[in-house]
C-alpha cells in the first residue's frame, strides 16, 4: 500500500474513510496508532469489568454472612434478612453506576472491532456504520454515558441480583412462617410497623424490581450475549 501524506488524502475518498481497508497487508504492522488505541480501550474495559465483578463478589459475601446470621439462632430477629435486602439494593445501585462506565468503554471497543478489524478481515461484507469515524471522534471529544440508570439496573438485575433478591425473599418467608412461633403476619412486624405494612412494603419492592428487570425496552447497551442465534 502506498503511503500518502495528510495533504494528499481526499477525506471524501471511501478507501481512506474506511480505516479497516488494507489492515492485514504487510505494511500495516501491529504498531499502528489504531492498534495502540484498541489496546488501551481493551485495558479500560477490562478494568471496569473487574470493578463490576468486585462489587458482585462483595454482595455475595455479605448476603452469605447475613443468611448465616439470620438462621444461626431461633431468637435472631427476622428483620436481619430485610437489612440484607436493603444492603443488596445498595450494591445493585453501585454496580449499575459502574456498569454505565463499563458500557462506555465497551461500546468503543465494539465499534473498533465491527468497523476496523472485521472490515480488515473481510472487506466484502462492508461496514455496519458508515459514520463510525465521526461518531467515535465525537465520543472522544465529549465522552457520554450511553445507557440510562434504569437500563443498567435492569441489566444487573437480570444477570446477578434478581436471583440474590429471590434467595433473600425465600429465606425471609421461611423465617416468618416456619420458624416464627406465632402467625406469620404478626411475626412480620418490625417494631411499631405492623406485619401487614412490612409485607406490603416488601411486596411493592419486589414488584418494582421485577417490573424494571422484565419490562419491554429498547436496549442501548451492546448485548451480543442476548442474541438468540448465539445461544443455539
Amino acid at each position: 500500500m502506498t503511503r500518502q501524506s495528510a495533504k494528499e488524502i481526499d477525506p471524501t475518498d471511501a478507501e481512506h474513510r474506511e480505516l479497516g481497508a488494507g489492515l492485514l497487508e504487510e505494511d500495516m504492522g501491529p504498531s499502528s496508532a489504531t492498534a495502540h488505541l484498541y489496546r488501551g480501550e481493551i485495558h479500560r474495559m477490562k478494568f471496569w469489568r473487574e470493578r463490576l465483578d468486585r462489587t458482585t463478589n462483595w454482595a455475595v459475601v455479605v448476603i452469605s454472612a447475613i443468611l448465616t446470621w439470620g438462621f444461626s439462632r431461633l431468637d435472631t430477629p427476622h428483620y436481619i434478612l430485610l437489612i440484607g435486602i436493603a444492603t443488596l439494593t445498595v450494591f445493585l445501585i453501585i454496580e449499575a453506576r459502574r456498569y454505565r462506565g463499563y458500557d462506555m468503554w465497551r461500546s468503543r471497543v465494539r465499534k473498533l472491532q465491527e468497523n476496523v478489524f472485521a472490515y480488515g478481515l473481510d472487506p466484502s461484507a462492508g461496514i455496519p456504520d458508515p459514520d463510525w469515524r465521526e461518531n467515535l471522534g465525537r465520543d472522544y471529544r465529549e465522552p457520554t454515558i450511553k445507557i440510562s440508570m434504569e437500563e443498567a439496573i435492569a441489566h444487573r438485575l437480570q444477570r446477578v441480583y434478581l436471583p440474590l433478591f429471590t434467595v433473600l425473599l425465600a429465606a425471609w418467608l421461611v423465617r416468618i412462617t416456619v420458624i416464627a412461633p406465632g402467625p406469620w403476619v404478626t411475626s412480620a412486624a418490625v417494631g411499631m410497623v405492623p406485619g401487614e405494612g412490612v409485607i406490603a412494603i416488601v411486596t411493592l419492592f419486589y414488584l418494582g424490581a421485577g417490573g424494571i428487570a422484565v419490562r419491554p425496552r429498547t436496549w442501548h447497551a451492546k448485548g451480543e450475549l442476548r442474541s438468540k442465534n448465539l445461544r443455539k
